[in-house]
């Protein structure tokens, strides 16, 4: 174990990245923790209100964020400066994205069904900062040989094909597939080959016309919401606490 971590975190330099990552997780757990005792009225944590002014904690979050930031790039990803200000940074971003959909629709909708928003940027930030953490890169060049990578026409169409690929299963209307498929592209190729989502640019420029494709749209996204919707709410609720009724 010592030996994967000091060849796979420590020699490339990941060890900041790994700090931020496992602050950022634990601030965001341990800040779902706290607001949902404050709101069963359960334990010392009140909400913090100077002057009948709620202040959300967001605002330090803003503050640790920028902090943290500039002291990870002065500190050039070396030392226990760079590795403090990790964690800073990590927990700044933890407070910051758990009222993301506050700052998403200003207005403060934490415990309603829009404030489900925050769970999902928090999930998928956490995924894509860990497969950065095991050596993925965007568009897929990481998995190109020294070769090719020196093969600068081979390096830049791979890029391009992986990008294409994204960018399709992002104009189809599947986000977390696009997203998560600029690592893996095997995983953007999944969603750019099947139907678009009903509402999606893709299926509005390209389904107009066509209405069985339309209907067969909306029965795919109706059965994969009908599937998968239940599912993602219950972890959400366990994560994060279920929104007011």
């Amino acid at each position: 174990m010592g030996g994967w971590w000091e060849r796979n975190i420590v020699e490339p330099g990941k060890l900041p990245l790994f700090l931020a990552l496992s602050a950022f997780i634990l601030t965001f757990l341990i800040t779902r923790s706290i607001t949902r005792m404050i709101r069963a009225g359960k334990g010392p944590f009140r909400n913090v209100s100077p002057g009948g002014m709620h202040i959300h904690h967001v605002v330090p979050g803003i503050v640790l964020t920028v902090f943290g930031g500039f002291g990870v790039i002065a500190g050039y990803g070396h030392g226990f400066g760079s590795g403090f200000a990790a964690v800073v940074f990590g927990m700044g971003v933890g407070l910051v994205l758990d009222e993301f959909a506050l700052v998403l629709h200003l207005h403060d909708v934490y415990w309603t069904e829009q404030g489900r928003q925050s769970v999902e940027v928090v999930v998928l930030t956490a995924a894509l900062v860990g497969l950065m953490l095991l050596g993925f890169v965007p568009f897929g060049v990481n998995g190109m040989t020294e070769e090719e990578q020196q093969d600068r026409a081979t390096l830049i169409g791979n890029i391009a094909l992986n990008f294409l690929i994204a960018l399709i299963a992002l104009v189809k209307g599947k986000l977390r597939l696009a997203v998560i498929g600029a690592f893996v592209p095997f995983v953007a190729l999944f969603g750019a080959v099947r139907l678009a989502r009903p509402g999606s640019p893709w299926a509005k420029r390209f389904y107009r016309k066509r209405p069985r494709a339309r209907a067969r749209a909306h029965v795919r996204a109706y059965r994969h919401d009908q599937r998968w919707s239940k599912l993602r709410r219950r972890f959400q609720d366990l994560v994060a606490g279920a929104p007011s009724r």
